[in-house]
Parts: structure tokens; C-alpha cells; sequence
């Protein structure tokens, strides 16, 4: 189930990994965030949630997480 909810999240536009746990109660996504801007970060987390609640039967309450990390760094002169 674990592996499933995984593919599932990955084979979203702008999915870059994903990773689940807590005897797949929960998924952590992890975005571009040069393809995704924040709104369309939420409604991808949403899209795959309903994804997996119709494709797996999943004890109790899927909880997914996406993240979306821009950073930037300068060398130091």
C-alpha cells in the first residue's frame, strides 16, 4: 500500500518525490517549485488525496503533505 500511494503521488506534473509512512496514513510530497506556485501546490495535494481514497482502501484518515522549498544562497565574498 505503501509503494502504491507513492506512485500515485508521483505521477503528478510537478511531483518531484514522495514518501509515505505511518503505516500509510500519511504522505509526504515534495514539489518544484519552479513548475508550482503555492495555490497549485495546495490543489495537487488535494487531487492526489482524493486519488488515493478512491484507488486504495487505506485505514482511517489520509493525511498529505506538500512541500514546496525555494532557496537561494549567495557565496560568501
Amino acid at each position: 500500500r505503501i509503494k502504491d500511494m507513492e506512485e500515485i503521488a508521483k505521477k503528478f506534473e510537478g511531483v518531484e518525490d514522495a514518501y509515505a509512512f505511518e503505516a500509510g496514513r500519511e504522505i509526504r510530497v515534495i514539489v518544484n517549485p519552479g513548475k508550482l506556485d503555492d495555490i497549485e501546490t495546495t490543489i495537487i495535494a488535494k487531487k492526489i488525496k482524493e486519488e488515493i481514497d478512491s484507488k486504495l482502501i487505506v485505514p482511517g484518515i489520509v493525511r498529505v503533505t506538500a512541500i514546496r522549498e525555494f532557496r537561494a544562497t549567495e557565496p560568501k565574498e
